[in-house]
């Protein structure tokens, strides 16, 4: 009898969703924003399973999913857009020998008599370059890889790889290639980088894009990017048969393309070349992601097109992370920024892809647990997306055989008590006054959101720190009796500056207590809770005296969030911060305001979705609060209001679910308006 098996659709439903919102969210921080979370092997096996689900489920196919569309968008800042004359599109990964020899195999049996090329995947920026009549006029982006990209040309004519002048001139020709940084160049950035104060990249890859996206093309010359050519986009006047004969054409014109490559004509041929390639990446100048192997043939290209997102002619073959083994000496506990609490450990030094490696992050408590891992044990550690050092597994216990590391329940820093947030895996110090969170803790007081002091920020407040003017957000109200120093020590430049910043401080006093309470860090009030606390309780005296019950009682504050404010008024010395800011002369209670029966605002309950034309999203905050509206950050069944701008996502979704009224920006300042008469006539009777 056959087994039945039977699916969850529910549950397959769910995780396409999540599936695709993580790729997607990977995509942004990797093509658009530089920045990505993840290795490109992690990214990949992401992929894999979207793809494995889809293809057992093609009823759940969506047109804006992953894997019918390519990665990446154009950003503007970044330059004019440009249409693509050819897609740019990306390779479909593949991840072991079988893959390689299906893909090799089907070929063969589509086409009969093949020649394969095999070359390195350059980790780096794909870049398209255009000349006409043999002379260099134009450099693309990827930009969406299908409709435009980014025009930076002026950055690529710095590139020394990049040829101005063909000796043989075609009337147009487009190729592409990848732009990439050496392993030299890329320390030799990250030295200046520091020598100068500013933040160092973190792999050759993020570097080289960031670089090319500069606006000043003198940063670019000075960070010496290189580029290789890999492919033939387009070409009029000439007529070139194969991808080794364009590479041929190239190589006359003083171009540089991928070398070391090898033309195979079966899959053992392939295979070899793949293997040689892995064997000689450690030793390369520069990081590769990859070997390529592609049909080298044009007109058999042609035969086989190409699906929306893949060409169906060639194929990336991804190498799995580079292992090595080494025993664990010790666990550093470090606080970051928002007083997370980061594990790393610290082992006896090995090579991985060209670099002594002797550091890696343990992330979490969680992460630690699934290991086993304790200080003793042999590890293993392989690099993820070829830059980040990773512990992934324990290869033999310790002498002890002892139970997982336990991260201490006091701060390495302060000694306060950790706590765990929850339904999540990090522990974090939540004491404010944490010296090694001082730094964020005063960005965060002098922000927009809270006391948005101008002239206050990243580059003054480090000096503030480090000179020690201030140790808490307190001492910030009395720089002003320290005039005299500031001017000595040019913390703020010369007299002009000093007291135009002095002059904002002493503004800011006058500011709402619920700019104050979210300036104060309590974890967990953000502006729209602090906004919340404060109308329910009318200021900061009657909140520090709440019970964690009366906390409760607001909408939208959980217990979690009642009891960090809890813990917070208990600390002696927040009471003793709180007791210094309101002898400065900070605003502790709210300004109540009667607002007239029947306002078409004062009341009313709005929720803010999407991106407005003329007005941020504080701006209308404020402009509704000062008519007596009460703005919340997510839509309920007893919401009034959505005023929705452009993008605005599924806030907009639930209200129309609701039958909640949608009003647009027109809608938003018709209102305004009708509320400015209102409380006018209000007033004269």
């Amino acid at each position: 009898m056959r087994q039945v098996i039977h699916v969850d659709i529910a549950q397959v439903k769910a995780e396409l969703i999540q599936l695709r919102k993580d790729i997607k969210r990977h995509n942004k921080k990797y093509y658009e924003l530089d920045a990505p979370e993840i290795s490109d092997y992690e990214y990949d096996k992401l992929m894999a399973r979207l793809k494995e689900l889809e293809a057992a489920y093609p009823e759940f196919v969506t047109a804006t999913s992953p894997t019918q569309t390519v990665g990446g968008s154009a950003r503007r800042e970044a330059g004019k857009l440009v249409a693509h004359d050819v897609p740019m599109l990306s390779l479909q990964d593949v991840f072991n020998r079988d893959d390689v020899e299906n893909f090799v195999n089907d070929t063969i049996e589509k086409l009969g008599t093949v020649e394969f090329v095999v070359e390195e995947k350059i980790d780096g920026l794909s870049l398209a370059l255009r000349y006409v009549d043999g002379k260099f006029t134009q450099a693309i982006t990827r930009g969406d890889g299908i409709h435009q990209g980014e025009d930076v040309t002026e950055n690529a004519r710095v590139i020394d790889d990049v040829v101005q002048q063909l000796v043989d001139a075609p009337a147009y020709l487009e190729i592409r290639g990848e732009v990439y940084m050496t392993h030299e160049n890329f320390t030799a950035t990250n030295v200046r980088q520091e020598k100068l104060g500013l933040k160092t990249f973190a792999n050759p890859r993020n570097c080289a894009a960031g670089t090319l996206r500069q606006l000043d093309s003198r940063i670019v010359r000075e960070r010496r990017l290189s580029m290789f050519v890999f492919n033939l986009q387009k070409i009029d006047g000439i007529e070139l048969s194969s991808h080794v004969e364009a590479y041929d054409f190239m190589t006359r014109n003083g171009i540089k393309i991928i070398h070391g490559y090898a033309v195979c004509k079966n899959f053992d041929e392939v295979w070899r070349a793949i293997e040689d390639i892995g064997t000689r990446r450690d030793m390369l100048g520069y990081d590769i992601d990859g070997a390529v192997v592609k049909v080298n043939n044009f007109a058999q290209r042609e035969i086989l097109g190409a699906t929306s997102k893949f060409p169906r002619w060639a194929v990336a073959y991804k190498y799995p992370p580079v292992e090595r083994e080494t025993v664990l000496r010790d666990i550093e506990l470090s606080v970051g920024r928002t007083g997370r609490i980061t594990p790393t450990a610290i082992f006896d030094a090995v090579n991985l892809n060209g670099t002594k490696v002797e550091r890696a992050t343990l992330h979490n408590q969680d992460f630690i647990d699934a290991l086993g891992v304790q200080i003793g044990d042999t590890i293993r550690v392989y690099k993820s997306g070829e830059i980040i050092p990773r512990v992934s597994g324990v290869v033999a216990k310790g002498s002890n055989n002892s139970a997982p590391y336990k991260i201490p329940d006091t701060c390495p820093a302060c000694n306060h008590k950790l706590e765990r947030e929850e339904d999540a895996a990090d522990f974090r110090c939540v004491n404010p006054n944490c010296p090694a969170q001082l730094e964020n803790h005063l960005l965060n007081f002098v922000g927009r959101n809270a006391m948005d002091i101008k002239g206050l920020g990243e580059t003054s407040i480090p000096k503030l720190i480090a000179e020690g003017f201030v140790r808490n957000v307190a001492d910030v109200y009395k720089l002003s009796s320290r005039r005299d120093e500031l001017l000595a020590k040019k913390i703020f430049g010369l007299a002009k500056s000093t007291d135009k910043i002095l002059a904002a401080i002493d503004e800011s006093k006058k500011n709402s207590p619920a700019r104050l309470l979210t300036g104060l860090g309590i974890f967990g009030v953000g502006s729209a809770a602090a906004r919340d606390l404060i109308n329910h309780f009318g200021g900061l005296d009657e909140l520090s005296k709440s019970t964690l019950d009366e906390l409760q009682q607001v909408p939208d504050i959980g217990a979690v969030t009642a009891q960090h404010v809890k813990d917070f008024f208990d600390d002696a010395d927040n009471i003793k911060i709180l007791d210094e800011l309101r002898n400065a002369g900070l605003t502790f209670t709210a300004d109540k305001k009667n607002f007239a029966t029947g306002s078409p605002i004062a009341g009313k309950i709005f929720v803010l979705t999407g991106t407005l034309t003329n007005y941020t999203r504080d701006m209308a905050t404020a402009l509704l609060e000062s008519f007596g509206g009460i703005v919340k950050t997510s839509v309920g069944k007893k919401t009034d209001y959505v005023i929705a701008g452009d993008s605005a996502g599924s806030k907009l979704t639930k209200a129309q679910e609701l039958g909640i009224k949608i009003l647009s920006e027109t809608d938003f300042e018709e209102l305004l308006t009708e509320a400015k008469i209102f409380e006018q006539e209000a007033k004269k009777n």
